[in-house]
């Protein structure tokens, strides 16, 4: 997925998209996080768990950090923050752009209301070992931000391991800082400073 969701998004505004309890069950903005420990990623903070594994995506030639992957129970799912306007959501243009580019790609795609409002279930064209590959693309927009999630593995087709993960995805918080950012830029990331 691109680091930055391309301005093919029609200048067309959108109503946040969000569970109604997003406030308090997150994905949380900073300002509203609990006091807690938590893994430091600049623009997310990670709830630390048992069995989870972590690991950040790196863009090759800038060497910056553009996504988390988080892996737990045989599910994973990479988060990316982007800043978005106070006063309306981006997630509805993103699927709408991320939809249209997996099925150019030959993907099966179905948007669904699920647990946190409307994801994509995509189909992925065989790899290279042959296999098909399920994934299903969520988001939630905040104040100021959209943490959009691809999630892989068992939950991307399982709906008990699903709601394991959006536990995780709601733990997360969002720290968008205070500096202007277009809508849609990927919300700076770096690797967790040592203990």
């Amino acid at each position: 997925m691109p680091d930055e969701i391309d301005d093919q998004v029609e200048e067309e505004s959108f109503e946040k998209s969000a569970p109604a309890d997003r406030a308090e069950a997150g994905p949380l903005d900073e300002s509203e996080a609990p006091v807690r420990p938590y893994i430091d990623l600049g623009g997310l903070r990670i709830v630390p768990r048992q069995g989870l594994q972590m690991r950040l995506e790196v863009e090759e030639a800038s060497k910056r950090v553009v996504a988390v992957t988080l892996e737990h129970a045989g599910s994973t799912v990479q988060l990316q923050p982007f800043a978005a306007p106070r006063s309306e959501g981006i997630w509805g243009g993103v699927r709408a752009v991320v939809s249209a580019q997996l099925q150019r790609q030959g993907a099966t795609v179905a948007e669904e209301e699920a647990l946190l409002g409307p994801e994509l279930r995509c189909t992925l064209q065989p790899g290279p070992d042959g296999q098909q590959r399920s994934v299903r693309i969520v988001g939630v927009d905040g104040p100021r931000w959209m943490l959009q999630g691809i999630v892989g593995g068992a939950a991307a087709s399982d709906d008990a391991a699903m709601a394991d993960l959006v536990e995780i995805y709601r733990s997360t918080v969002v720290c968008r800082g205070d500096l202007p950012m277009p809508p849609r830029e990927l919300i700076p990331l770096h690797a967790p400073k040592p203990a």
